[in-house]
């Protein structure tokens, strides 16, 4: 699996790395059960701190598309289907539109539920 980053971005280097693992995902490149590479390994091949491999890592946990398990490392969950990770990457594209725009959190939040309340089709 190929994860690449762009330092110059100004979207965080641990959200990039969980940005290309979730678009390997969504594209069917990485499966269910498959491990992801070792954090430390991932780390030096993309010059960055393992830390911030970790922290890409653990958004990617709190969304259900990995598992990280002492002594095995990260694995791709049976959740993580091509669907729901491009879902996700949807959600954090709104997110990263809506705080470009100047919304806080909650004002983002409000958004999300004032469009779940609305009937199917009423854009």
């Amino acid at each position: 699996m190929l994860v690449r980053i762009d330092p110059a971005s100004a979207v965080p280097l641990g959200d990039q790395i969980a940005a290309s693992v979730r678009g390997a995902i969504a594209d069917g490149s990485v499966h269910a059960g498959e491990r992801l590479p070792a954090a430390r390994t991932l780390a030096v091949s993309l010059g960055v701190n393992v830390h911030t491999v970790l922290r890409g890592y653990q958004r990617l946990k709190e969304e259900g598309l990995i598992e990280l398990r002492r002594g095995r490392g990260a694995v791709v969950t049976g959740a993580a289907s091509p669907a729901r990770a491009r879902l996700t990457d949807a959600a954090a594209g709104l997110i990263t539109q809506a705080r470009a725009l100047g919304l806080s959190d909650d004002e983002i939040v409000t958004l999300v539920r004032t469009n779940l309340s609305r009937p199917l089709g009423t854009g």
